[in-house]
């Protein structure tokens, strides 16, 4: 697979503090096939819009539970750039952490869909349910490219674009963003989604999945979807004025400027991702566009 050039940089202006356009991926757990399908619409959707310089972000947690995370690692070491940023996610830490020894962390890695990574990199099912964690061990680091694990070892925590934060999992409410602890943007769950504290920057992350759809907070932007079971690969797209998110079901939320009220950040896009016709969520008023 190959991604398309939703990256060109013809005609590319900058918004966003610089960024121009971000394209943020929720968790895509080895599914490959969904990751496919929503590049295809994130081509689509640039194309619809203005010229601007177009990134992604990938959430982390690219890989386990869905059957293709070998190859999704080739493919994001292939196509990484300053375009193209991936971070890591709870997920690859702790498959990092069980190759290099960690007993407690392959212990979670399996039970959390490592499984299904070995396989991907061809290891035998008599060895991936073996109740021997050595064996388990010697398996993965010999199946799985030393540069893989390099390179998975070497990836961002989060990713900064003006007021916009990336991480995976999210971040401890009332630490500085400079200072926030590697094991909270990988694991942290309630503290940081039960917690309605306007932060320093609006959070885009993934780890706790919204299954019908895209989470719009106040203060953060849940995107990820339960894309392995669900079959739902969501994304959201933030320009300056506007954010808006698409998924592999078809249904997008856009949140633009209504032109009735002004009001911003609650609208809902009635058709599907091609479809022009919008409705606002604060006075009713409903335009084509």
């Amino acid at each position: 697979m190959s991604l398309p050039r939703i990256f060109s940089r013809r005609d590319a202006t900058t918004g966003l503090s610089g960024a121009g356009r971000i394209y943020a991926i929720g968790d895509i757990h080895g599914r490959l096939d969904l990751l496919h399908d929503l590049i295809d619409m994130l081509h689509a959707d640039a194309r619809e819009r203005p010229p601007l310089r177009n990134r992604v972000v990938i959430l982390g947690d690219f890989i386990d539970r869905g059957p293709d995370s070998r190859q999704l690692i080739d493919l994001f070491i292939r196509h990484q750039s300053a375009d193209f940023i991936v971070l890591k996610g709870n997920h690859e830490a702790a498959m990092v952490d069980a190759i290099r020894g960690d007993i407690a962390a392959l212990d979670l890695w399996m039970q959390y869909g490592g499984d299904a990574t070995l396989r991907s990199f061809g290891v035998a099912e008599s060895i991936i349910t073996s109740d021997d964690p050595q064996i388990l061990i010697r398996a993965a680091r010999k199946a799985i490219p030393k540069r893989s694990i390099k390179w998975i070892d070497s990836l961002p925590l989060f990713h900064r674009a003006g007021p916009y934060f990336f991480v995976h999992a999210g971040i401890l409410p009332g630490v500085p963003l400079a200072r926030q602890a590697a094991k909270d943007m990988l694991w942290i769950r309630q503290d940081f989604t039960e917690n309605e504290d306007i932060h320093d920057a609006m959070i885009v992350h993934g780890h706790t999945a919204y299954e019908e759809g895209v989470f719009f907070g106040s203060n953060r932007i849940g995107v990820d979807t339960g894309a392995y079971r669900t079959g739902r690969l969501s994304a959201v797209g933030i320009e300056v004025d506007a954010r808006w998110a698409i998924s592999t079901s078809g249904r997008q939320e856009a949140i633009i400027p209504c032109p009735q009220c002004a009001a911003r950040f609650r609208l809902l896009r009635e058709t599907n991702i091609f479809g022009k016709r919008f409705r606002c969520a604060e006075c009713d008023h409903h335009w084509r566009v």
